[in-house]
């Protein structure tokens, strides 16, 4: 007689343990890599494919024309990224399809708190422009500055 309530016991300690979710670790992306690892504060970072990889640069400062060969962004750059990195500590990180220090044409932002835009294929600048292979320029804004962020 025993051994029914033992084996009750033992039957519903196991479903139970099968009921309740069993944690697991989730990957973590290159981005979430970049950025919790590698990605100096301070700095924004640019790459050439998805997912933070292919690094095409990173840079403290505004750089007013990817494609000038003056500053960290130069020719390879120019129309490039695929997905950017804020490391910013103080501001957000404003991209440009346009060049110059008028900073003209359509812009998308990249806000501190976001940290990283892993796929730009499906952000657009604010004049409709897909941000992908587009960005020409970029500069660091006060948070009010923008209103219209990457995704």
């Amino acid at each position: 007689m025993r051994r029914i309530p033992t084996l009750l016991t033992v039957m519903a300690m196991a479903a139970l343990g099968t009921a309740l979710p069993v944690s697991t670790a989730h990957a973590a992306t290159p981005c979430d890599d970049a950025w919790n690892g590698g990605a100096t504060p301070g700095d924004m970072y640019a790459y050439d494919g998805t997912n933070c990889t292919g690094f095409l640069g990173k840079y403290a400062g505004w750089d007013s024309n990817w494609g000038d060969g003056i500053g960290n962004y130069q020719a390879p750059a120019s129309n490039k990224a695929s997905s950017v990195l804020n490391k910013g500590t103080t501001l957000e990180v404003q991209f440009f399809n346009g060049t110059g220090s008028g900073w003209t044409g359509g812009y998308i932002c990249l806000s501190r708190n976001e940290g990283f835009a892993s796929n730009l294929a499906d952000d657009t600048f604010t004049t409709g422009v897909t941000v992908n292979n587009a960005i020409s320029s970029h500069r660091w804004v006060s948070f009010p500055t923008c209103d219209k962020w990457a995704k």
